[in-house]
């Protein structure tokens, strides 16, 4: 076996007493990208090699800790994709005013930028106090951090300029205090969220939401995860509920595509059918 190979198993070992140890399941990750971010951890950590890196990890909470950081993409922003947070304004926010509470489930939220997105615009369609949101993430650490809502305040730009193109109705600095280098979001938009954790791979999903959103995620899931995540998505969403993916995903090939039309060419949100 050359060099290549035997950090293969290496790999492969490390993933499986993790999982033992912790159960974090990223035996079926995207094995291209998961490598890549592993070997980044590794090099940051200055541990020579994977089998070294899993004596410390097991016994160390803090380092897998570390390395969990590495393995998971926190990368967001709020209102991302803007012509997607448009389309759920004019076309799913119609149909979740015909309830009179709304179940949502944001499944690896991260940073929580979308989520304090989502918030945003259910507050201006009139739906405050009318909805709870299931923020969750596999990384506790960043799920604190998004229970926060303090963002650094250069992004603040950006975010203000993707909430417009979104149709948005007030000023956006309404909706946060600008302190030193930190935008801290108003409370009210924490009201209807919870956050917590939940693993894809291992954990059941949640019941009755009229509104699933896991965007941008599944890109880095092996097809059985895929599978896997979309089934959960699918048990916990009610007939004629919304299911949201990313730009670079689609349900096209996946089992419960049949199950399922996409509202408007290129949005990615699926309507599930009634049956």
């Amino acid at each position: 076996m050359n060099a290549v190979d035997i950090e293969d198993v290496e790999i492969r070992l490390l993933l499986e007493a993790i999982f033992r140890v912790y159960g974090y399941d990223f035996r079926q990750y995207a094995a291209a990208s998961l490598r890549r971010r592993l070997t980044q951890w590794l090099q940051k950590s200055g541990l020579r090699s994977f089998s070294e890196a899993q004596a410390r990890v097991l016994r160390d909470r803090e380092v897998f800790s570390e390395l969990l950081e590495g393995i998971t993409v926190n990368v967001s922003e709020m209102f991302r994709d803007p012509h997607f947070f448009k389309a759920l304004r004019e076309e799913v926010v119609p149909h979740l005013k015909t309830f009179p509470f709304i179940k949502i489930w944001a499944a690896g939220c991260s940073a929580g930028e979308e989520v304090y997105s989502l918030a945003v615009l259910l507050c201006e369609e009139g739906l405050a106090g009318h909805y709870r949101i299931y923020a969750t993430d596999i990384n506790e650490r960043i799920l604190r951090q998004a229970e926060e809502g303090i963002y650094p305040l250069e992004k603040m730009q950006q975010f203000t300029q993707s909430y417009q193109r979104t149709g948005g109705k007030r000023d956006f600095a309404d909706y946060y205090t600008a302190r030193y280098d930190r935008a801290i979001l108003a409370r009210d938009l924490r009201n209807g969220i919870v956050f917590a954790s939940h693993n894809l791979a291992v954990d059941a999903g949640l019941g009755e939401m009229q509104l699933v959103l896991c965007r941008n995620l599944l890109i880095y899931f092996t097809p059985a995860l895929k599978e896997r995540a979309l089934s959960l998505f699918d048990g916990s969403l009610r007939s004629g509920g919304f299911l949201c993916l990313g730009t670079k995903e689609t349900l096209s090939g996946r089992c419960i595509a049949g199950a399922y039309s996409e509202i408007a060419p290129g949005t990615r949100i699926y309507r599930k059918k009634y049956v």
